[in-house]
């Protein structure tokens, strides 16, 4: 059965992702981090509707590693209440997943 999961992470900082990014991939936490550099949201802050520029990152690893991964991004993030959602991979290209896999 595949374990393998996506977790998204919404930062307000390209080198903060950077940094997350790299080090997860050098401890072998995570298979590989996309950075998607700017994404704008709208949300309700302080009863406000705040508009913001972000940075999105997409990770791909092993369901297992979600709280380890979970408790870098809370250390080295700066948002109070960062986005840390995770996806399951239901289909996948069965040798991206042997390569996935491989690397976590």
């Amino acid at each position: 059965m595949n374990e393998m999961i996506e977790i998204q992470w919404t930062t307000g900082s390209i080198d903060e992702a950077r940094k997350v990014c790299r080090f997860l991939v050098q401890e072998r936490l995570v298979a590989s981090a996309q950075i998607v550099p700017w994404v704008e949201s709208i949300s309700l802050l302080n009863n406000q509707i705040e508009t913001i520029q972000e940075t999105k990152v997409i990770f791909k690893t092993k369901k297992a590693l979600f709280e380890k991964i979970q408790a870098v991004i809370l250390k080295n993030c700066k948002y109070e209440i960062p986005e840390i959602t995770s996806t399951d991979i239901v289909q996948v290209n069965p040798s991206y997943l042997a390569w996935m896999e491989e690397n976590v």
